[in-house]
């Protein structure tokens, strides 16, 4: 914006100036090679003087003292990932979560880090950050609280992996300021104290526990009132569906009618899919327990308006005329598999069946049945290379998060292998070679036994000697 008017102070040493649409007064000067800019935050020409004059001296104090920051600051460095971060990764990266890397700045890291050089934030200040959000509430929104016993708010510190995500951003940052020149090296950012970490499972069905689910599915669509059927015979091919195919929630959300084809391989029916989500284009095949829910999805009628007299009243009918026929109409190919959200009735459904928590207390969610069908896979031993490539996965993941905790991938007859025993050797035995028929002029002979080796049988019975 244009300035509106000028003052030089202190020999011209100091500006004053006013920007269009802005009353306040600001104050520049050239200190250390550099020039800097400040707000008076003052209306009144005299008041924004006597700041200025102070504000130029501090200045010089710091910049005689060392302390004079002539480097690039973390906000400065923030500004310009935030101004790249989006237009680069377009298309690539997800909407959300290029947002919540503008969120986590602007709530917790800018607040912190923001007005110091890039030097500074070092691996200590990064330990210092992780202090601070475990024992410091957020200055501005909602504070997350827990209640305790006697109903006193307590700070609820934020969990690892959320920890973890502002420290993604973090480095994010300070990796654009390397490639600007503005800092040499990246500090380390790794949790310190860190043991190995523990092995843990995600949520997911045991066998028994997938069949009381379907089950339970099955008997919630078969007895839900007119208005909930529909629904309610959703969720259960839902269930299914997902649990013989390994999808991720939103790559079945995502996926439409044209990009599911039922075929033989292998002399079983199976499901070839076209799956659109985290990965980009992939492609699954199902399991045969998959066909039959697919073809009642795409056989089932789109869902029509319920014409209860409630309803009716409640759209502005006239409830005293008969209700107007309702035409059929069943999935196009461009439709959506599933166009409804599943998540409050199965939830709801997890809680009546006692289902939601498992045995360490993880809450199960839709992601997983996807958990579901990947141990259930191995369990039936299949090859974790294969699984690996149907589910879009890595092995490495599988590795971590499921081959770990199923006791079918461990093979209990390598395990138990045992040498074979060998007998220990004995004393050697003497060779005696039997006489021949030709006489006793072929026995080899012994020499005879001197009269000190011979037994004195009788003078040990005797006792004498």
């Amino acid at each position: 914006m244009p300035r509106q008017t000028n003052h030089a102070i202190l020999s011209g040493k100091v500006q004053l100036f006013r920007r269009a649409g802005s009353g306040y007064w600001w104050c520049s000067t050239s200190v250390g090679g550099s020039q800097h800019k400040a707000s008076t935050k003052e209306e009144n020409l005299a008041l924004a003087k006597n700041f200025a004059e102070d504000w130029y001296l501090e200045l010089r104090g710091k910049s005689r003292a060392g302390l004079l920051k002539t480097e690039k600051t973390f906000a400065a460095a923030a500004a310009q990932f935030s101004k790249e971060y989006g237009i680069i990764t377009e298309g690539q990266r997800s909407p959300r979560w290029v947002e919540g890397h503008q969120i986590r700045l602007r709530l917790h890291l800018i607040p912190f880090f923001g007005e110091l050089g890039l030097s500074e934030v070092t691996a200590g200040k990064v330990q210092e950050y992780r202090v601070h959000r475990a024992t410091t509430p957020p200055a501005g929104g909602k504070q997350p609280i827990k209640l305790t016993k006697g109903e006193t708010p307590v700070y609820r510190a934020p969990s690892r992996s959320t920890i973890h995500d502002e420290l993604v951003t973090l480095r994010q940052v300070l990796k654009t300021a390397i490639r600007h020149g503005w800092l040499e090296h990246l500090p380390d950012l790794s949790p310190p104290y860190r043991t190995q970490g523990k092995i843990v499972h995600r949520p997911w069905f045991s066998p028994e526990e997938y069949k009381q689910l379907y089950r339970a599915t099955r008997e919630y669509s078969r007895a839900a009132r007119a208005d909930h059927r529909w629904e309610a015979e959703q969720l259960h091919d839902y269930v299914l569906f997902l649990g013989n195919t390994g999808l991720r929630p939103d790559e079945a959300r995502n996926l439409e009618h044209r990009d599911v084809s039922i075929e033989e391989e292998d002399g079983e029916t199976i499901l070839h899919i076209e799956v659109r989500g985290k990965r980009g284009v992939g492609y699954c095949k199902s399991m045969p327990g998959a066909v039959l829910p697919y073809q009642r999805l795409r056989d089932r009628p789109k869902p029509t308006l319920v014409q209860t007299r409630r309803a009716r009243r409640r759209r502005g009918e006239d409830v005293s005329l008969p209700p107007a026929p309702v035409a059929i109409e069943y999935p196009e190919p461009t439709d959506r598999v599933f166009p409804g959200n599943h998540i409050k009735m199965f939830n709801n459904l997890l809680a009546r069946t006692k289902l939601k928590l498992d045995r360490d207390g993880n809450p199960r969610t839709a992601y997983s049945l996807r958990h579901t069908y990947i141990c259930l896979r191995l369990e039936e031993g299949a090859d974790i290379y294969q699984i690996a490539k149907n589910c879009r996965t890595s092995v490495e993941m599988i590795q971590k998060f499921y081959a770990a905790h199923i006791k079918s991938t461990l093979d209990a007859a390598a395990i138990n292998i045992r040498k074979p025993r060998v007998a220990k050797p004995g004393p050697p035995l003497l060779k005696i070679e039997r006489p021949s028929r030709t006489g006793a002029a072929d026995l080899p002979q012994l020499p005879a036994r001197s009269p000190e080796l011979r037994p004195t049988r009788r003078l040990a019975q005797s006792g004498g000697g």
